[in-house]
């Protein structure tokens, strides 16, 4: 643990290569390294099937020659770094030119680290991971209705980012996560159902219960026995917060400065105008405290704020990094996102939907019928059109009460109409990097039988 939360020799390794890089012939150059450690147990049926430790240690280098750039990488960091510097520089010779390519402007970088409060120093043991797992299974299991166990996991892990560029920045931090997950069968033979839950965290005090997380799991299984089919209608939906999630994903997705400059975005020209109804926010922060995406400087270096995507209902920017930023002529918004192997790319931190003001409850009350989802089954959207269709699982609402479980239905709309017409319920929880409450979505088509 010591080597891990010690990171001289990252920094200094970092620093080295863009020395090195300068030396080789580079006009500019940046490098990032990462270090990382991860422990995970996977259980079935009261004992331990998979036991796993990993560790590794991973550099990046990317250098500008003009316009011309290119990368390269390797986990072996105890080499002399020259070598690499040189094969970097002599790719980028060779490389296309690109206009818009280049290190961030100096005057974005973070000038102060803020206290995220991302490291949990404690890392689980083995020990307490498999107790985590066989917890959380053994309360699955004692649902009534579950007939089995399709296994339990937990994980743990710790890692440090080292970001150093030839235009002075020197930034560093440290995250841990935890999490474990149940999931469970109910049901026998051709009747079987099967569903799960999971919690994360980057510390462990802010985890569900392992009984929690297996007793949901067991309860949603049973929850979808005896599934029925539906005529084919249109009606309301209500998207469960579990899948609603999914919607800002996909409103991610088409205002990702790539996609918009890429003009594959069915959102492309709608910047400034209204996509949801009045009152409706979107944000996106990466400086909340203990946030599962939370970091001080984006994978450039440059620092983050809070921002509204969604002001009153009103798409407000862009998700961009530097190069992105420059091919559509704005700043950057601080949302680049880095490997060691790639250039940056622009990405969404802890993203969530502001939570309305009625219940859940409340929200379907006037429903005659409708469909409540709990659960979405592939990637049917079209993000040049807009065009959504996804299979589809959860309960037949009637009369403003969910009453019968539903299966292999497809929904289906376009997302353009489907933003217009949302509301949020008032249930918003902060569990995971994109967060919703449960969301109503008027008219989509409801293929059944």
């Amino acid at each position: 643990m010591s080597s891990l939360l010690d990171q001289t020799a990252l920094s200094d390794i970092a620093e080295r290569l863009v020395t090195a890089a300068r030396r080789a012939g580079a006009d500019t150059a940046d490098a990032v390294a990462v270090r990382s450690m991860s422990l995970s147990v996977g259980v079935r049926d009261g004992a331990v099937e998979q036991s796993e430790r990993a560790e590794s240690d991973d550099v990046g280098l990317r250098v500008f020659v003009g316009r011309r750039s290119a990368v390269v990488s390797t986990n072996d960091i105890a080499s002399e770094v020259a070598p690499l510097a040189e094969r970097a520089v002599a790719m980028a010779k060779v490389a296309p030119e690109d206009k818009f390519a280049g290190l961030a402007d100096a005057a974005a970088l973070a000038r102060a680290m803020p206290e995220l409060d991302l490291l949990d120093p404690d890392l689980a043991t083995v020990s307490v991971l498999e107790d985590r797992a066989l917890r959380a299974e053994a309360a699955g299991l004692a649902v009534k209705g579950v007939s089995k166990s399709e296994g339990a996991s937990a994980s743990a892990s710790i890692g440090g980012m080292v970001l150093a560029t030839s235009h002075g920045f020197r930034g560093a931090y440290l995250v841990s996560r935890c999490g474990f997950s149940m999931s469970a069968i109910a049901g026998e033979g051709t009747g079987m159902e099967t569903d799960y839950d999971f919690t994360s965290a980057l510390h462990a005090a802010d985890l569900e219960s392992p009984e929690k997380v297996g007793r949901t799991a067991g309860e949603r299984a049973v929850a979808r026995l005896n599934p029925r089919k539906v005529e084919t209608t249109k009606a309301p939906v209500i998207f469960d917060k579990r899948v609603a999630s999914s919607l800002l994903g996909h409103l991610a997705g088409a205002i990702n400065g790539s996609a918009v400059a890429r003009k594959t975005s069915f959102l492309k020209d709608k910047l400034g105008e209204r996509l949801f109804r009045a009152g409706i926010r979107v944000i996106d922060d990466p400086l909340r405290r203990r946030g599962l995406r939370s970091r001080p400087f984006d994978g450039e270096g440059v620092a983050g704020s809070r921002r509204s995507l969604i002001d009153d209902g009103v798409l407000t920017t862009w998700l961009l990094d530097s190069a992105t930023a420059r091919e559509l002529g704005l700043a950057t918004t601080g949302h680049a996102q880095r490997g060691v192997s790639s250039a940056p790319s622009p990405g969404a931190t802890n993203l969530y939907l502001e939570a309305g003001a009625l219940s859940p409850d409340a929200l379907m009350a006037d429903i005659r019928e409708g469909f409540y989802v709990t659960s979405l089954i592939g990637m049917g959207v079209n993000q040049v059109t807009g065009d959504y269709s996804r299979g589809a699982a959860g309960f037949w609402i009637e009369n403003g009460k969910p009453t019968y479980p539903v299966s292999e239905v497809t929904i289906a709309g376009n997302l353009v109409d489907m933003f217009a017409s949302l509301t949020p319920a008032n249930d918003l929880e902060f569990r995971h990097a994109v967060d919703a409450p449960t969301v109503r979505v008027e008219g989509l088509t409801i293929a059944g039988r």
